[in-house]
């Protein structure tokens, strides 16, 4: 099964998102649009897990957050990974915060103490709203810069849980759900 490790937005955060990126989906650019209820936070991507190595993912993840107190992430603006000349994902920023980087740090390491590979990029939060279908042309995404800048995503909200994820892959897209979460402590 394919795994993750993640922050999943509330509900009205994730009615507030989907309301502010209504402009991006209405174009008609060459995008997969997530699914409003599977907005999320990913602090770790797991991949492909065979399923009795999942009471240890959950035992590591465990260890890993019990104790955290609850804190906030703020979401700020979209763009484009990797770059506006060649998108690939578009997204809604999530601001780094302490307590952010130190809980996805934390999982990082627990996760590789199990044998997952490291990540090599630096993480940036953000919650991923669409990713571009293969081999567009340049024609096909312009206007996409534009479109971005105009999505006015921001909003806040209190981390209570982390959850581990699975993600199924299907004909309209990935479905989530909770697998194992983990409840932090009153703020």
């Amino acid at each position: 099964m394919r795994l993750f490790v993640a922050i999943n937005l509330p509900d009205d955060v994730r009615r507030g998102v989907w309301e502010a990126t209504a402009s991006l989906r209405a174009s008609d650019m060459p995008i997969r649009w997530a699914r409003p209820e599977g907005l999320h936070v990913t602090l770790k991507f797991l991949g492909e897990v065979e399923a009795d190595r999942e009471p240890a993912v959950c035992d590591a993840l465990e260890s890993t957050v019990r104790g955290t107190r609850a804190f906030d992430v703020v979401l700020d603006g979209c763009g484009v990974f990797p770059s506006s000349a060649r998108p690939r994902v578009v997204w809604a920023g999530a601001e780094p915060s302490p307590p952010l980087e130190l809980v996805q740090d934390g999982i990082e390491r627990s996760m590789a103490a199990l044998g997952f590979e490291v990540e090599g990029r630096v993480f940036r939060p953000h919650v991923t709203l669409g990713r571009v279908r293969r081999n567009p042309s340049r024609r096909a995404l312009e206007g996409l810069d534009a479109l971005v800048a105009e999505a006015a995503v921001s909003d806040g909200f209190q981390v209570t849980s982390v959850d581990l994820m699975r993600s199924t892959l299907g004909r309209e897209g990935a479905v989530y759900d909770v697998r194992h979460s983990v409840m932090l402590e009153e703020a």
